[in-house]
């Protein structure tokens, strides 16, 4: 059997969707899986131990007909026999109906006309749940899988170097994880908490616990916001992962993750490390799981920099 998944989305949405596509693999071990995911999320399936091929499709960009035509013909050429769209989307719809895919799932709403199987569509529960309701039509009706991830070897050893270098392989570390990446829309500014925060909960946190290092993960567009919390906490450490592979050795090897809402936050879950999370404007219903480890701290006003730093360093002691 053969499949394709389209799921737009960042990288977090992809790796929400893993269970969905670790489950469909368990129950049908030959399945050859494939999906068609934006440039910007191809790397989450670095980690991935279920999908055999990922194929680029920007689904945000402004695509001419000739642009989805190229799609249509090379999933066509792939002749799978089932296709699945993660988003309620007619376009979408139309695509796979154009296909000529046998089986083709989706939910109800927009352009399900054009599936042989929609299944209801219930936004308000838990991402991953979500995603996995559209096994449904597959005759797979298990409990949604926990996230995991397969982290390569190369990268574990690179973690375990790391660690050493910065000298917190025998004490354990706290890591935080402020990244803004790139942030345009109105909605993801809003995910982002200010560097003067980031810096009380770092003192308040030494005062407490003088021993246990501070890493902070530094991606590719975090130069200032790590020079500045440099500037106040020179102590801090830091690790600038280039992979996904590499973040997530990281983030497995700390004792505890402090992450905004993004991709780190999905991968600590997924590798279980005890993570406390700085919610805005997202639900952390549909966002985390409901587990003792995942704690999640909600603006009262839908921006993230509005949650208070002790209100981080009370969840910290007291979590």
């Amino acid at each position: 059997m053969r499949v394709v998944a389209l799921v737009p989305g960042g990288i977090g949405d992809q790796i929400l969707f893993f269970p969905t596509l670790d489950d469909l693999k368990r129950h049908y071990p030959n399945a050859q899986i494939d999906v068609v995911v934006e440039p910007r999320s191809k790397a989450a399936y670095q980690v991935s131990k279920s999908v055999h091929e990922v194929l680029n499709f920007d689904f945000q960009d402004r695509n001419s007909l000739a642009d989805w035509g190229n799609l249509v013909g090379n999933i066509r050429d792939r002749e799978y026999d089932v296709a699945i769209a993660v988003k309620q989307n007619w376009l979408v719809g139309l695509l796979l109906w154009l296909t000529g895919i046998p089986i083709r799932i989706g939910y109800q709403g927009k352009g399900a006309g054009f599936l042989t199987h929609a299944v209801p569509f219930k936004p308000s529960q838990y991402a991953a749940a979500l995603y996995h309701d559209l096994l449904q039509p597959l005759e797979i009706n298990s409990p949604v899988p926990e996230l995991a991830v397969n982290v390569p070897k190369p990268n574990i050893e690179w973690a375990q170097k790391e660690q050493k270098r910065l000298g917190v392989n025998e004490t354990g570390y706290i890591l935080i994880n402020g990244s803004s990446g790139q942030l345009s829309k109105s909605k993801e500014l809003d995910k982002i908490y200010p560097v003067e925060s980031w810096h009380q909960i770092i003192h308040g946190f030494q005062d407490k616990q003088p021993d246990l290092p501070v890493l902070v993960v530094k991606g590719s567009d975090d130069e200032q916001f790590v020079r500045s919390l440099l500037e106040s906490s020179p102590d801090i450490k830091v690790t600038a992962p280039d992979d996904i592979g590499k973040l997530t050795a990281i983030i497995a090897g700390a004792n505890l993750l402090l992450s905004t809402d993004n991709a780190a936050l999905q991968l600590s879950v997924a590798v279980q490390t005890y993570t406390i999370a700085l919610f805005g404007p997202t639900d952390p219903v549909k966002l985390l799981p409901k587990n003792d480890k995942f704690l999640a701290i909600e603006s009262p006003t839908g921006k993230t920099a509005d949650i208070s730093p002790n209100a981080v360093l009370e969840k910290i002691w007291g979590g």
